[in-house]
């Protein structure tokens, strides 16, 4: 299923209007989606577990804005499954961003996902966290995004060249 495609089975569409609120209700400063479901933006769909929004936090401190995040969301409903939030069973992962995430945030794409307004991490910067993690997965990421994503090779090499980072041999 590609993430431009509605779903019945991933509330993704609510997840996304969830990341929105967050940030209307100023508990963070910005966001986008990122790890597989923002790869699949760019590439043919494959099978991912959860979703993953990065947020650049308001709140400095060691916990991040967390708890105000948690509560906020636990008071619509969403339910709390160790590191994952529940929406209708759906696992989401809220990341505070720093380093290379947060500039992925700040220079995500702008979408329209099912009527509501998003960010999408670029195809350049799932690479290069892919690269930053190094696992198996993550190099078949790369690869799949290598082959079949548009990408601005120039932009991907300063990209990596900014966080010291290097392509695994695929």
């Amino acid at each position: 299923m590609a993430i431009n495609q509605p779903s019945d089975n991933l509330p993704l569409a609510d997840v996304l209007r969830a990341a929105n609120g967050l940030a209307a209700a100023k508990l963070i400063e910005d966001w986008a989606l990122g790890g597989a479901l923002a790869a699949i933006y760019y590439v043919e769909p494959f099978a991912t577990y959860d979703a993953d929004i990065f947020f650049i936090p308001k709140d400095k401190g060691l916990t991040a804005g967390i708890p105000a995040i948690y509560a906020h969301l636990q008071a619509q409903g969403w339910q709390v499954e160790g590191e994952h939030l529940l929406l209708r069973g759906f696992p989401v992962q809220f990341l505070a961003a720093h380093g290379l995430t947060e500039e992925a945030v700040r220079k995500a794409g702008h979408i329209d996902y099912e009527g509501v307004p998003a960010k999408v991490f670029r195809a350049e910067h799932i690479i290069a966290i892919a690269a930053s993690v190094g696992r198996a997965k993550d190099k078949a990421r790369i690869e799949q995004l290598l082959q079949q994503a548009d990408l601005d090779k120039t932009y991907l090499e300063n990209v990596l060249l900014r966080h010291q980072l290097k392509l695994p041999t695929l």
